[in-house]
């Protein structure tokens, strides 16, 4: 009863801001990723039950302490019209309730389904608009790099790529800023089924950064393709179309080829002590 009593609190409390966030997944091509972040979420708490069952219960007050700072930046965020702070709060009360109610086992237990939940949250603008000129500039310079070594005369000037019938502006939705924010999440979530040492899953986190960069270019330089080929018309398509879940897929073929290879060199590390043992047996 009691975490019913607090689920309905946390809802009551939450409901516009918990609104707009999926108003803004269903719109925001760059985070309809959240739709599946809650699921997993709690999937993984589900997971932890017999952990959470064996755990001491050692309600702390600094919890209370960290629901009240979290009801104060919802505040915060609700009168200076900013979505970011109020959202983060949501994860701030429910760490803090969960430490108040359960204690510091408990906390640590949820860690991970808590911080994972991170990743639904959209990214504030001021920070977006720090991210995404770089890449829009990382983009084109990879598209032309690839462009020129198949032999497809292109000049960029800033982010954009002039080709003899053509003119590509890689735009902030062609900065690759989408395929970054949902291949990190596919990371986190690929190396928690696929690997369950913690290197190893770090490694696949990390990896997502330069996969998704490199692979937005090889989108941009396919789309200069069609475009020297086929015209501006059938790129837009191309771009537009098929190709974003394509280059997603091929990232994501890459990320578990690199588990499955890190996977592989450590049993190989592990043949030669295994072979050295049974040498030095007999």
């Amino acid at each position: 009863m009691a975490v019913i009593g607090l689920a309905v609190a946390f809802a009551a409390l939450y409901s516009d801001v918990m609104l707009g966030l999926a108003s803004d997944w269903a719109t925001d091509d760059d985070f309809t990723h959240g739709f599946f972040v809650v699921p997993l979420a709690l999937y993984f708490a589900w997971e932890r039950r017999s952990r959470l069952t064996t755990a001491l219960h050692h309600p702390s007050f600094v919890g209370l302490g960290v629901i009240v700072a979290s009801v104060g930046l919802l505040l915060a965020g609700v009168l200076g019209a900013e979505l970011f702070v109020s959202r983060i709060s949501m994860i701030g009360v429910l760490a803090g309730t969960i430490l108040f109610v359960w204690g510091w086992e408990h906390l640590r237990t949820l860690a991970f389904p808590l911080t994972f939940l991170v990743l639904m949250i959209p990214l504030p603008a001021i920070v977006l608009n720090e991210i995404v000129l770089p890449l829009q500039f990382v983009a084109s310079s990879l598209g032309e790099q690839i462009l020129d070594a198949i032999r497809i005369p292109a000049l960029r000037e800033g982010n954009v790529i002039v080709l003899a019938n053509a003119t590509l502006q890689v735009a902030e939705a062609c900065s690759g800023i989408r395929s970054l924010i949902t291949l990190l999440t596919a990371g986190v979530v690929l190396g928690y089924f696929m690997d369950s040492r913690a290197g190893v899953r770090l490694l696949l986190v990390m990896a997502t950064i330069p996969i998704a960069i490199l692979t937005n270019g090889l989108r941009v330089a396919g789309t200069g393709v069609v475009a020297y080929y086929y015209g501006p018309l059938a790129a837009d398509r191309f771009f537009h179309g098929f190709s974003g879940w394509v280059v997603f897929l091929v990232a994501v073929f890459v990320l578990c080829a690199l588990q499955l290879t890190v996977a592989w060199l450590a049993r190989m590390a592990r043949r030669p002590a295994a072979n050295s043992a049974s040498v030095n047996a007999g």
